[in-house]
């Protein structure tokens, strides 16, 4: 293509070619030639070789006949005859077509010709190809270049190629190809193939391409050159037609030489207008996909300039609607660059990145939304479709069945559409129909078996360009099988992998078993040969063509994982170590691979691709950790020979060597061989590369080979690297997931190995290092954050067994180890650590929020929490505290966390377990037993925890009857028969009263707390109806205007029944006596004249009552709807009264508007089973017209202007109607300022 051939268009109509009359020379040839060689004369056209024995020594002398003519450059126009003859063959691929190609190679020519002259030689031979017959226009390049990437391209051409450039650089190939273009005419599908073939068998011109396309766009911008601007063009898209391993995509070269201030274009106005005007002009000619990306990714243009730009867009548009190839059918995310690329597989695309971002945000993408409305064309006839394509369902619904069900309740499927989706899938789950085949006579299964087995053959002959090229021929194949746009692997999108879906279609599976069988066998044939640091790159060219594949790709990654994960033991040594060598690659190819989501999601945010996979290799089993062993073995020492063959050490530690799999074998050998415990000793043992060797030819070697791995400098100096130490929490929870019957270890070696773990490894390892600094407080931190994390079913007390032999987890284990951690701190007087750990569970607990999740993690982390605080000392969490040589008792942290933890967690009518209260009482008794006067500091702090933490005491006044024969012994064994503290004695004196007023003898009153007799009386009428029958006899006893101490004692009563009523509601299937509703409605009739029990229910109280801390802070919540409820069931006359105390209306309303607030919340109680209960709905229509007719039977002063005001204000937005009948009944001038202190 001369310089000088192109003013202003792209037309270029290039003149044919034409040989020179060469028959003389011919004729002399041949003369020359005919003792050796018969030929069929005349023409160059009809040459054939004869078939006869005794000529088949004619290639013996045939190369040096070519260095002859060599030599002698006048008789150059010979071979240049041949050649011509060669280019005009080379889609019948004949045999004398190859045999005379392999006369060109060098190494033949031997002596007979010189170094320099063969370059020359071999430089005019590329040149007379690529200019030979140049009949395509540059027009037809860019609408044909599709069809000429290496694999499409015949094999004689490509093989003419690797003979020609071997004795050349990269950079003297390419400068040559650039003199050529700018010099002569040239055949464009010879020297774009030639670019191809250049790209896949040497992996270096990579980056020297991209050198010379940065160095030709400078030149075409300084020059406005469009000969340099277009050869550009075109050297780049050859390039990203060869897949993401060999170039990068054409959509990633164009944004970053174009899409930013920096581009070659963003100079002037002229540069701009030079770019889109060349733009424009290949409109006519660009496939679609180049348009999409040249629309979705437009050059950066200055918003001065905008106008020019839309005028390219505008024009692109419409030459992709003559193409039906409508903007609609643009995708709604990212990429469209790829050749081949469908509207089909950028929709399929567009669900997958639709799909994942649902599974993280929980809601529908605004782009989804936005399509249904302003491209509802592609969204309904594209979109769609592909969502709604008919699948087997899984059981259980999965990220896109739970994204399709969101966008069917925002109506944006129809209903038609929907119901055959359903159908469809239906149908394919009765039928379970596997993947559709393609046609038999053509079976491109077929077709890959012989690739990939000619792949193995050239693999074992140490062909290493031809096994590149052999692998497009592959990737070609996988492409009919998993169409697809090629581009995707370079997405930012993840690969999901469902853990839980059927099985692969059967013709998916049979492919991905022949790739992973061969890829073993190709490994085993070239280990034989050579150790993997010196062989090829043939296995990081087999994963990266496996990469370029999206649809291949997942189906591979989820046979992996089946492998891993479900059919371990049934892999064969080969299996292993090739599966190794592939994880390996695949390490090694992570810059350019997918992350990936695991579903159901293991961890919130995907993962890198090796990471996923070595999730599925378990070490829970005798049977896994074996399998987990040799993989991991052979995979580390794969990764160490291979990186030697390419980077130093410190890369390719990063680049060859799976931290997931090298963590494996931290975890695992010491776990399996006591010897490899012992520190290392310095000593080095020999390269990996013979350790590689043992394990290749002798896979029953391989224990001796763990230890030689494991002593070598290389894998121990792995572990200074952050990503490759397995710090305690891994370790943790490695050890947590093993079945301790199904344990390689015995109970009392896994003790030894665990105390050897704990003590001696990570205790006095570095923080930085993943241990503790030897503080014993961070590893009971570690102990009890790891035990916590456990699921509640292991955590049962049940399970909780230690004996031999006992299935399950290794949790006891880890328990006992924690309490080994709190015995030595006791020992070594580590008063803090109660206070420590308790900081540490308050820490976890404050994290949750107030969404129902949260709520429940919040209670299963307390209830674990109780288990493991039932398993340690419990005087632990009780502090004694020295000032002025006083020993004295100090409860706060223990009372705090009972207030702010312990409580939340408790339902609404219980209390603290049974076998908790009396742990913490014991430690209680415990603690008092160490100060100076044990007695009078237990009766101190427990008359504290009247008022301080009333939980505790309620809950040892319920389970009384049980603790005290327990704490009367501890006591008399710990203070020498010494009677029980008189405070505790009070709890006994109480509970004797309170059963007393049934009938018979009644026992004075005990001088103990309101709280303590309260919670007694509620504990003695917890009983039988006869206890019931009685209930109004003992208020009349009780009778609160005699004496103010039993009104509070009344009041604090009517609190925790008013607690067992809130149960009742909450429970709809309860079938109660409703015991707790009389009890109440007597409690009631005795204090409606008193303002004391309105203060219960009141929220903001700056000192609430004592017994309101009993009550979760979602029973408190919760509490208005109780009360609105009880005051609904009572009489008219009681009503009279209620609104004749002080505060009633005022506090009355206000549970009438916390009701409703709950009802709009939805945390109104579900509908009860019992017939005399009302549902939430009648409930607030019946607490309103209640509310309505208080304030209508409500005196005008019976709010004071601020209560009004307060009112006022809550009422605008709730309930206008209460609002406006406040204003109308309660006049404003009316109101009494007295009543403001209420």
């Amino acid at each position: 293509m001369a310089a000088r051939s192109v003013k202003g268009s792209l037309l270029l109509d290039a003149s044919a070619g034409r040989r020179g009359d060469q028959t003389s020379s011919t004729e002399s040839f041949i003369q020359t030639s005919s003792l050796t060689c018969c030929w069929v004369p005349w023409s160059p056209r009809s040459w054939k070789f004869s078939e006869e024995p005794q000529n088949q020594n004619i290639w013996t002398l045939f190369p040096a006949t070519v260095g002859v003519l060599v030599a002698a450059e006048r008789k150059i126009s010979v071979l240049d005859e041949l050649l011509l003859w060669l280019l005009d063959i080379e889609e019948e691929r004949g045999e004398g077509a190859e045999r005379w190609i392999q006369t060109l190679d060098a190494s033949l020519c031997g002596a007979s010709v010189s170094p320099e002259a063969l370059q020359r030689f071999f430089t005019h031979c590329l040149t007379q190809i690529f200019t030979c017959n140049p009949r395509l226009t540059v027009s037809d390049a860019v609408t044909l270049q599709n069809e000429w990437t290496i694999a499409k391209a015949s094999r004689c051409l490509t093989s003419l190629y690797c003979k020609l450039t071997v004795i050349f650089s990269v950079e003297q190939l390419l400068h040559h190809l650039q003199q050529v273009l700018e010099t002569h005419e040239v055949n464009w599908k010879h020297v774009l193939v030639f670019v191809s073939t250049l790209l896949v068998y040497d992996q270096l011109a990579q980056s020297s391409l991209r050198e010379l396309l940065s160095r030709l766009l400078s030149s075409a911008f300084e020059g406005y050159d469009l000969e340099k601007l277009i050869t550009a063009f075109l050297l780049a898209r050859q390039g990203a037609l060869e897949g993401a391993g060999v170039f990068p995509s054409y959509s990633h070269w164009f944004k970053m030489s174009f899409g930013g201030r920096s581009g070659f274009h963003a100079g002037s106005k002229k540069s701009l207008v030079f770019l889109l005007k060349f733009l424009s002009d290949l409109v006519p000619f660009e496939p679609p996909q180049y348009l999409k990306v040249h629309i979705l990714h437009p050059p950066y243009v200055p918003p001065k300039h905008r106008s020019l730009l839309m005028e390219y867009v505008t024009l692109a548009k419409t030459r992709l609607a003559d193409l039906k190839e409508s903007v609609e059918d643009m995708g709604l995310y990212e990429e469209v660059s790829a050749a081949g690329a469908s509207v089909q597989s950028q929709a399929a695309h567009d669900v997958e990145k639709a799909v994942c971002l649902f599974e993280s945000t929980g809601k529908i993408s605004a782009t989804v939304m936005e399509a249904s409305i302003f491209r509802r064309p592609y969204f309904l006839t594209r979109f769609l479709p592909a969502l709604l394509k008919p699948r087997a369902l899984p059981l259980k619904p999965d990220a896109q069945m739970n994204f399709i069900e969101a966008l069917k309740k925002a109506e944006k499927i129809p209903v038609a559409q929907f119901s055959q989706y359903v159908e469809s899938c239906q149908k394919r789950r009765q039928q379970n129909e596997s993947a559709e085949r393609l046609d038999p006579r053509e079976d491109p299964l077929d077709v890959l078996k012989v690739q990939l087995q000619e792949f193995t053959e050239l693999l074992s002959g140490g062909h290493d360009g031809e096994t590149s090229a052999q692998l497009s021929r592959i990737s070609h194949s996988l492409s009919v099988i998993f169409p697809g746009s090629p581009d995707e692997p370079i997405r930012a999108v993840a690969v999901t992998l469902n853990t839980d879906t059927p099985p692969l279609p059967d013709l998916h599976l049979k492919v991905v078993n022949l790739i992973l069988q061969n890829f073993c066998q190709s490994l085993l044939i070239t280990s034989r040969g050579s150790p993997p640091n010196k062989q090829s790159l043939w296995g990081s060219r087999f994963v990266c063509l496996l990469l370029d594949n999206r649809q291949l790709l997942s189906s591979l990654i989820h046979r992996l994982w089946n492998l891993f994960h479900h059919q371990a033991a049934s892999l064969s040594s080969a299996h292993i170590l090739g599966l190794a060598a592939f994880m390996v690659h695949l390490q090694a190819s992570s810059a350019v691979s997918p992350l990936v989501q695991l579903a159901p999601p293991g961890r919130p945010q995907p993962v890198p691709l090796v990471e996923a996979l070595s999730s599925a290799v378990l070490s829970s089993t005798r049977t896994n950790m074996l399998f987990s062993v040799r993989l991991a073995v052979a995979a580390v020492c794969y990764g160490l020979c291979r990186g030697d063959s390419v980077s130093p050490l410190q890369q390719l530690q990063q680049d060859f060597i799976p931290c997931s799999l090298y963590k494996k074998l931290l975890y695992l050998i010491p776990r399996l061989f006591p010897a490899a415990r012992r520190r290392p000793d310095g000593q080095q043992e020999d390269s990996p590369t013979l350790r590689w060797s043992c394990i290749a030819h002798d896979g029953t070697n391989w224990t001796k080979t763990v230890m030689h791995l494991w002593r070598h400098a290389a894998f121990q100096q792995l572990q200074q690297l952050h990503q490759y130490q397995l710090c305690l929490s891994e370790w943790l929870h490695d050890e947590l997931r093993v079945q301790r019957n199904e344990d390689v270890l015995s109970d009392t070696q896994r003790q030894e190995y665990q105390q050897w773990a704990c003590w001696e490894l990570y205790l006095p390892r570095p923080e930085e290092q993943g241990g503790c600094g030897g503080d014993s407080r961070k590893l009971c931190a570690h102990l009890l954050t790891a035990i916590l994390e456990q699921s509640p079913r292991d955590l049962n007390l049940e399970n909780l067994d230690c004996s031999p032999g006992s299935s399950g987890t290794c949790l006891p284990d880890l328990l006992s180890r924690l309490q080994e951690v709190v015995y030595e701190a006791e020992r070594s007087d580590r008063a803090d650590l109660g206070n420590f750990l308790l900081q540490l569970v308050s820490q976890r607990c404050s994290s949750s929020s107030g969404s129902f999740s949260s709520k429940l993690g919040l209670q299963r982390t307390v209830l674990a929490w109780n288990r493991v605080l039932l398993a340690l000392p419990a005087g632990i969490f009780f502090n004694i505290k020295t000032e002025g040589g006083r020993r004295s008792l100090d409860c706060s942290q223990l009372v705090e966390h009972i207030n702010q933890h312990q409580r939340k967690v408790c339902p609404a009518a219980t209390v603290l377990p049974c076998a908790l209260t009396a742990h913490l009482l014991k430690g209680l008794l415990y603690a008092a037993g160490r100060c100076g006067h044990p007695a009078g500091e237990l009766n101190q702090a427990w008359s504290q925890m009247s008022t301080t933490c009333p939980l505790l005491v309620v809950s040892a006044v319920r389970w009384w009857q049980q603790l005290s024969p327990v704490l009367v012994s501890l006591w008399t064994r710990l203070r020498d028969a010494e009677p029980l503290p008189e405070q505790l004695q009070l709890l006994s004196a109480c509970r004797r009263w309170a059963h007393s007023l049934s009938p018979g003898p009644v026992v004075q009153m005990p001088p103990a707390a309101v709280l303590v007799r309260a919670a007694s009386l509620h504990e003695a009428f917890r009983g039988g109806e006869e206890h019931q029958q009685n209930f109004r006899a003992v208020l009349d006893s009780l009778d609160p205007e005699r004496e103010a101490e039993h009104q509070q004692v009344l009041v604090s009563l009517l609190f925790l029944y008013m607690k067992d009523f809130l149960s009742e509601l909450l429970d709809p299937q309860a079938k109660s006596s409703e015991k707790s509703k009389s009890f109440c409605s007597e409690l009631l009739a005795v204090l409606v004249n008193s303002a004391d029990w309105l203060l219960l229910f009141r929220s903001n109280e700056p000192e609430p009552n004592p017994v309101t801390l009993t009550a979760s802070d979602d029973c408190s919540r919760l509490m208005p709807w109780a009360v609105c409820s009880l005051l609904l069931q009572q009489s008219a006359e009681f009503h009279q009264r209620a609104l004749c105390c002080p505060g009633f209306l005022h506090s009355a309303l206000l549970w009438y508007l916390s009701v409703v607030q709950l009802f709009l919340d939805g945390d109104t109680p579900p509908s009860s089973a019992s017939q005399q209960k009302v549902e939430p709905a009648q409930i607030m229509d019946r607490t309103k017209q209640f509310a309505l007719s208080l304030i209508w039977q409500a005196p005008p002063a019976a709010l004071s202007s601020s209560q009004l005001r307060q009112l006022q204000s809550c009422c605008a937005d709730l309930d206008p109607e209460l609002a406006a009948a406040l204003s109308v009944h309660l006049d404003p001038h009316s109101l009494s300022p007295e009543m403001d202190f209420l």
